[in-house]
């Protein structure tokens, strides 16, 4: 099978190539799939794209246009296609559903002790030969109360990493977990009184209409003075403005993203020789106690070889005139509702 893969990046393409082997032809594009790029799917029979990509309906209009049948999102996430558009052209949408929860949990954790620690600022003053501690110090995570604000598998994974630390868990999920509260002490509770008791605030809910800045000016208001708060799930859930304005008024004392509403077309890509180009990030990074990486919390090897792997097996399905494993309906779509 031909297949165009979209937003491909170095870090990947030795992984998709050695799952594709000899089964499919994979041609590498290294531009975002979007109005102006479908056509590079020419002669493709599928594309293979990932969170950074424009899959709406009129560019999936312009695919199916071309003659492509298939779409594999290299991602959990599925936000940036419209699955609705999808089903009326014939288009088979199929997503990386659990590649590493782990890599994302962890990551979440780094986040948190880095921020506790203030190893941002330790590191630059090191590096200036300042050994002073004044300006260090931080808090015990043991026996604090942890917020988890989507508790699917990569919030459980996080559960079990914390319940390690020794932390008091509070979870909020559409969907409550039973094992999760059996296994780790994890008290499901309503996103009110997570938000009110909680002193670390972890985000893992996905990007639905529902969850559009789910976490907005009036829940960071909720939230304990000083609380940190973590987003490692989609940037939109999070009002970032909203945050900023937390931050500078001392509300909201810590903030750790990996995620950023506004990150397409930024992410991922070196934009050093044109810097500040986004006022909003450039605010925010300036603030001692913001921390932000460049959506990478997925980034270890073994997430990369599961990713490549699931892509595979859904382009081979296909190929088989099969079901995909993993693929997507509208009807599926999952929602997280504010209570």
């Amino acid at each position: 099978m031909q297949v165009t893969v979209f937003s491909a990046h170095p870090f990947e393409q030795p992984f998709l190539t050695e799952a594709a082997g000899s089964q499919h032809q994979l041609r590498f594009v290294a531009d975002a799939l979007g109005s102006n790029t479908a056509a590079l799917a020419h002669s493709s029979q599928a594309v293979a794209i990932f969170t950074s990509d424009d899959a709406s309906a009129p560019v999936l209009e312009r695919l199916a246009a071309l003659g492509v049948r298939y779409v594999a999102v290299r991602a959990a996430g599925h936000d940036q296609v419209d699955l609705g558009a999808a089903a009326r052209l014939g288009l088979r949408v199929a997503n990386v559903p659990e590649y590493s929860p782990y890599a994302i949990a962890e990551h979440t954790v780094t986040l948190m002790l880095a921020l506790n620690r203030r190893l941002r600022q330790a590191d630059q003053q090191l590096r200036q030969y300042d050994f002073r501690l004044d300006n260090l110090v931080g808090f015990d995570l043991h026996g604090k109360t942890v917020g988890i604000i989507g508790c699917g598998r990569i919030g459980g994974v996080l559960a079990r990493i914390l319940h390690g630390f020794g932390c008091r868990l509070l979870g909020y999920d559409v969907r409550p977990n039973p094992e999760l509260a059996r296994r780790y002490d994890l008290q499901f509770v309503s996103l009110g009184t997570l938000c009110a008791q909680a002193d670390i605030i972890s985000v893992h809910a996905p990007l639905v209409p529902a969850t559009h800045h789910l976490i907005n000016a009036e829940r960071l208001a909720q939230m304990k003075r000083g609380v940190m708060l973590i987003n490692t799930g989609r940037g939109a859930v999070l009002d970032t403005e909203a945050a900023l304005i937390a931050l500078r008024s001392g509300q909201l004392g810590y903030l750790g993203l990996d995620v950023y509403e506004h990150e397409k077309g930024l992410f991922f890509q070196d934009h050093s020789r044109e810097p500040g180009t986004d006022a909003l990030l450039t605010e925010l990074v300036a603030e001692p106690n913001v921390l932000i990486t460049g959506h990478q919390a997925f980034l270890t090897r073994d997430a990369l070889i599961n990713i490549a792997t699931t892509t595979a097996n859904s382009l081979n399905a296909w190929a088989s005139q099969q079901p995909a494993a993993h693929e997507l309906q509208l009807a599926a779509s999952t929602t997280l509702l504010p209570a």
